[in-house]
């Protein structure tokens, strides 16, 4: 053991009570937080040689550099000086040690689990994931709602796989129709449902107005439906009654659906951590303006042979009579690079013939999959949600 840190914080220990040093001291090594508890939610005793000190396993410290074996940046920093997290039993002037932040990013070393709370990184215990998932209040398999968008109602399926135990979080997937489809003929259609019962995800269909989703001047008859707005109530509703993990909301659709996973990409960054369109691109910029609020994961599919969305791009009439004009699949490949600020050539396609920049800021990757001779069809679902998953927000 190291005399002076154990030292120290046993005789703060012998101040503040013997609640705060459970089961003792020792010396914690060369470790990190996501090796130990430490900044674990807590109510009782800890391991890894921390307490539970007002709300959190760490231990009690009198300088930094007791602090610097749990992880980088951690900081002895007086109790009184925290926001409340707990009934905290610490002596006045007792310190301990923990690590600030100003967002999630700054509670990297500590693992994935940690986010940044009050200003301080924190993970919740196992009890207290639980407690954070609401009372789920759908059924295992399919189940049909309805949610308010503005002044009307609109309709969606949201699916909850066998494995769903409403104890943890898990991704949500919006899977959108083609032109004309519906949530039934998509989920039996587009592989993500028999995907979500062994991958473990829900999966939402929306309904789309007339069959529709409405994408710059394309494709609904209104031009004043809110389809951004209901993916966002949509996943509000869902959160809301299961357990969902809000950094882990995708989109992925095909055809005009895959145009509205593009589209909640270009204005809807801070909802979905990444989308997987199929037969489908991004519009010209005076037509879709699209400017992410943050880099955005694209994953897309196209067969080169595409009657309906050309592989090359160029004017098109969309169904509901606009003139409307495609990037193209390579285009709209190079846009999502530019957009998201990646440096250096593509991967070679690969046997699924899948080109991938993935040096791209915020970490994010694009991929395009080409099918050579193929037409509108709904790509992968296993080769996109291999890309997916690897994405959350930050």
């Amino acid at each position: 053991m190291r005399p002076s840190g154990v030292a120290a914080a046993c005789l703060l220990a012998s101040v503040a009570g013997a609640v705060l040093l459970v089961p003792g001291c020792r010396d914690m090594g060369p470790r990190t937080g996501s090796e130990t508890n430490f900044l674990t939610s807590c109510d009782a005793g800890c391991g890894d040689g921390l307490s539970c000190i007002c709300g959190v396993c760490t231990r009690v410290c009198s300088a930094a550099d007791q602090c610097a074996a749990l992880a980088s940046g951690a900081a002895c920093v007086a109790a009184a000086e925290r926001p409340a997290e707990a009934a905290c039993g610490a002596a006045e002037g007792a310190a301990f040690c923990d690590l600030s932040c100003g967002g999630d990013a700054d509670c990297a070393p500590l693992g994935a689990p940690f986010r940044c709370q009050g200003g301080f990184c924190r993970a919740p215990d196992e009890g207290d994931a639980a407690a954070a998932c609401p009372a789920t209040t759908l059924a295992l398999g399919d189940n049909d709602r309805t949610v308010t968008v503005g002044d009307g109602t609109r309709s969606y399926v949201v699916r909850l796989p066998a494995s769903y135990t409403g104890a943890s979080p898990m991704p949500l997937v919006l899977d959108f129709h083609t032109f004309g489809g519906t949530p039934a003929a998509e989920a039996e259609a587009s592989g993500y449902r028999e995907l979500a019962e062994r991958e473990g995800f829900l999966v939402a269909w929306p309904q789309g107005i007339d069959g529709a989703w409405n994408i710059g001047p394309c494709c609904t008859t209104s031009r004043d439906v809110d389809d951004v707005g209901f993916a966002r109530a949509l996943v509000q509703q869902v959160q809301a009654e299961a357990c969902v993990d809000v950094k882990r909301v995708y989109a992925v659709g095909v055809a005009n659906g895959g145009g509205m996973a593009y589209h909640l990409a270009c204005n809807a960054a801070d909802l979905v951590a990444g989308v997987a369109p199929s037969a489908f691109d991004l519009l010209a910029a005076s037509e879709q303006p699209c400017q992410p609020a943050r880099p955005v994961t694209a994953i897309s599919f196209r067969g080169t042979a595409d009657v309906l969305v050309p592989y090359e791009g160029g004017p098109q009439q969309a169904p509901n009579g606009a003139d409307i004009t495609f990037l193209g699949a390579v285009g709209t490949f190079e846009r999502w690079a530019e957009l998201n600020e990646c440096t250096g050539a593509p991967s070679a396609a690969d046997s699924n013939g899948c080109s991938t920049t993935s040096s791209c800021a915020g970490g994010v990757e694009v991929t395009l999959c080409t099918e050579q001779g193929g037409g509108m069809a709904w790509g992968s679902p296993e080769i996109g949600w291999a890309t997916l998953k690897r994405h959350s927000l930050p």
